[in-house]
């Protein structure tokens, strides 16, 4: 069995490197490596933190959700999966989420809260501007886009399609949070699809 692989994932908002679903890509692919890294809450430090951990993890692949299918889309060179991906996050954060917000889980420097105010939101919005610059050919071969059918939070199929074609986008069964069920049956097989290996699982 290949015991060196790596995948490196980009957690959501008010999320953190030890979310449920950094728990269940490690569990069912106990080959692998999961890097998880806590993201700042400025979108820029972020993006460098995320580019820095492609450079020094050479990760084989990177996944992200919601948010951080946002900064995953941006990681150029590296074969990506972004799910549910949210990428109007100044636009989000407008509703509902100014002020004082909780983490969802455990961050490594043990902070429980964090403050989203108009700073943050332009940081978001002139990141936006740009995200989508470094799309090309090449790039568009190495990004899969996932989209749960029933997303109540985030709606951005029709983008990722008319950017990226149709067919690097697919539909599950599933919601804007990624269950158990998903992550084994939908995420994992979709990472051996695009980056294969010898210690595959036997489930699909």
């Amino acid at each position: 069995m290949e015991r060196n692989r790596k995948l490196l994932y980009v957690h959501g908002f008010a999320s953190s490197g030890s979310s449920g679903t950094v728990m269940a890509l490690r569990r069912n692919m106990p080959a692998w490596r999961v890097v998880a890294p806590d993201l700042p809450v400025d979108p820029f430090e972020a993006l460098e933190l995320l580019r820095k951990t492609v450079e020094s993890e050479m990760p084989d692949i990177v996944v992200g959700t919601s948010m951080g299918g946002m900064y995953t889309q941006q990681l150029w060179g590296v074969p990506r999966i972004v799910v549910n991906p949210s990428f109007e996050m100044s636009r989000s954060l407008l509703f509902g989420k100014m002020g004082r917000n909780k983490y969802t889980s455990k961050r490594q420097d043990g902070a429980t809260e964090f403050r989203i105010d108009k700073n943050v939101v332009e940081q978001f919005k002139l990141m936006e501007k740009n995200q989508f610059d470094g799309i090309t050919d090449e790039e568009k071969n190495l990004v899969m886009g996932l989209f749960g059918d029933k997303d109540p939070v985030v709606h951005f199929y029709p983008l990722m399609s008319r950017l990226y074609g149709g067919e690097r986008c697919r539909w599950f069964d599933g919601e804007h949070r990624l269950n158990d069920v998903v992550v084994k049956k939908v995420l994992i097989p979709l990472v051996y699809e695009m980056v294969g290996g010898d210690d595959e699982p036997s489930w699909y």
